[in-house]
C-alpha cells in the first residue's frame, strides 16, 4: 500500500506544475476500462468541466479521467491535452473513426499567488498524462502548488495549501481512496487534537484563526468572491452504479467538514468526484462514509507536506 489514490486498481496520477508562476494541474487516469463517476458540487464559485454529463439520469456511465487545475476558468483548458493524450491511446467511447476520451474537471484559483499570465493549458494536461504512474506527489505539486488556505485577510495573512492524498483497504479487499487540491477560504483544523494548523495568521505570522479574524472585524470584511475552493477525487473498487457513485461523492464532502471550518462559503467552489471501478460488492454508505475519512486525512496531508513560497508561509512555520 502506497497509502495514496492509485491504491485503487487502475488508478494513476500525473502532475505538471510551474514552480515560479505557481500553478499547476494534476490528472487521474481510469485506465483503458474507464470507471463509473459521479459528482457533489456544494461551494458557491465552482468552475467546472463536464459535471452536467455525471448526472445519473444522463447517458454516459464511464469517464475515463479526472482533471484537478489551477489557474481559475483558463485551467480547464489542461482537459483538452489530456483528452488528446487518451485519443492517442485508443481510449474513450467509440464513435466509429476514433474515440472520445470523457474527462470531467474542476479548477481552483491561484492567480493571485504566482504569475497570474501563467496558467496550465493543453500542453499541461498532456504532459501531466505522460507523467501518470503509482507515486503522488504532495504539497507544492500539481494543482496544489499555488494553493493556500485561510484567506479572510489576503494572500499576506494566509498558509499555504497544496495536493495531498491517502487511502485504506478493509480485510475484504475493499479499498478507498483520495486525492485533493486544497485551497480553502477556510481554516485546517486536526480533529485528533481539535487544534488549528492552518490558516489566518496575525501579523507576527502566528495563527489567529477565521472565527477570530471575523470577530476582530466586526463584520466589515469583503469576501473575495471565487478565489478559493477544494477540489478532490474519492475513488474505490466497489461496484456502484452511477447513482451510488454520487451518493459516495455527496457523502465525502463530509470529510471536508471534519477539517475546514468554515466549508462550502459565498467564496468556495468546493467540488468532489467520486470514481467506481467494479471490482468488487459494497455498501454504498460505508462506501460513503470510509470516502469520507480518507479524504480528511489526505487534506491533513496537503497541509503538512506544503512547503513555503515567497510571501505565504507554510503550517511547519
Amino acid at each position: 500500500m502506497a497509502d495514496s489514490i492509485t491504491d485503487v486498481k487502475g488508478i494513476t496520477v500525473g502532475s505538471w506544475e510551474d514552480e515560479k508562476a505557481l500553478t499547476g494541474c494534476t490528472v487521474v487516469l481510469t485506465g483503458r476500462e474507464g470507471a463509473v463517476c459521479g459528482v457533489d458540487v456544494r461551494g458557491s464559485a465552482p468552475g467546472t468541466r463536464e459535471t452536467d454529463l455525471l448526472s445519473p439520469i444522463n447517458t454516459v456511465e464511464k469517464i475515463h479521467a479526472v482533471l484537478l487545475s489551477g489557474g481559475s476558468a483558463f485551467g480547464l483548458d489542461a482537459a483538452c491535452g489530456v483528452m488528446q493524450f487518451l485519443e492517442e491511446q485508443g481510449i474513450g467511447h467509440s464513435v466509429g473513426p476514433t474515440v472520445v476520451p470523457i474527462v470531467p474537471g474542476a479548477v481552483l484559483f491561484d492567480l493571485g499567488v504566482g504569475d497570474y499570465r501563467v496558467r496550465p493549458n493543453r500542453e499541461s494536461g498532456y504532459l501531466a498524462c505522460k507523467r501518470a504512474g503509482l507515486e503522488v506527489r504532495e504539497g507544492n505539486a500539481g494543482a496544489g502548488m499555488g494553493a493556500t488556505v485561510g484567506k479572510l485577510r489576503g494572500y499576506s495573512h494566509c498558509t499555504k495549501g497544496g495536493l495531498g492524498t491517502a487511502s485504506l483497504k478493509l480485510k475484504n479487499g475493499f479499498t478507498v481512496g483520495a486525492l485533493v487540491a486544497l485551497n480553502a477560504f477556510g481554516d485546517i483544523l486536526d480533529p485528533q487534537t481539535s487544534q488549528l494548523i492552518a490558516g489566518v495568521r496575525n501579523n507576527d505570522g502566528s495563527l489567529l484563526g477565521t472565527e477570530k479574524a471575523w470577530q476582530k472585524a466586526k463584520g466589515e470584511v469583503n469576501l473575495p468572491f471565487g478565489t478559493n475552493t477544494t477540489i478532490a477525487i474519492v475513488a474505490c473498487n466497489g461496484e456502484f452504479d452511477k447513482g451510488r457513485t454520487t451518493k459516495i461523492a455527496q457523502m465525502a464532502h463530509d470529510g471536508l467538514a471534519r477539517v475546514i471550518r468554515p466549508v462550502h462559503t459565498m467564496c468556495d467552489g468546493d467540488t468532489i468526484f467520486a470514481l467506481s471501478t467494479g471490482e468488487m460488492a459494497m455498501d454504498v454508505s460505508a462506501a460513503g462514509y470510509l470516502a469520507q475519512k480518507v479524504l480528511s486525512q489526505a487534506i491533513l496531508r496537503a497541509v503538512y507536506a506544503a512547503a513555503s513560497v515567497p510571501g505565504i508561509k507554510c503550517c511547519r512555520e
